[in-house]
């Protein structure tokens, strides 16, 4: 199988794999190359990739949609991370995830000050 994992602004992840597990809003599946063409939402977690059949990958995703059509994989998602292990992984997404919140904090603070002019504008220009 092809994997391709899509992010925004990139292509994060691609190679040729023998196995994908992942987990979706039912739960884990796995995915081989005679796997029927599939179509998941994921969940935020990681993902188990297999290059070669001894060998895996990890790559943590902040949720995301999974379709499988043929011999090609596309994971589309907002926000990846590779990892060589699991407890550096969690480490390195733990402290990315933390940023991306307090900036997403930081956004909508400034929404909000936004919103609040304009309706103050707005009652002003009314009076």
């Amino acid at each position: 199988m092809y994997l391709k994992i899509l992010l925004p602004t990139e292509i994060f992840y691609q190679s040729e794999v023998t196995k994908i597990m992942a987990e979706g809003e039912q739960g884990f599946f796995t995915l081989l190359p005679r796997h029927i063409d599939f179509v998941s939402g994921l969940v935020p977690g990681i993902l188990y990739i297999y290059p070669e059949l001894n060998e895996e990958k990890y790559i943590a995703i902040d949720q995301g949609i999974l379709v499988k059509c043929g011999s090609e994989v596309l994971i589309s998602s907002r926000h990846a991370i590779k990892g060589t292990n699991l407890e550096t992984l969690e480490k390195i997404v733990k402290e990315q995830f933390k940023m991306l919140d307090e900036q997403e904090k930081k956004a909508r603070s400034a929404s909000a000050r936004l919103e609040a002019g304009i309706i103050r504008k707005f009652i002003e220009f009314e009076r």
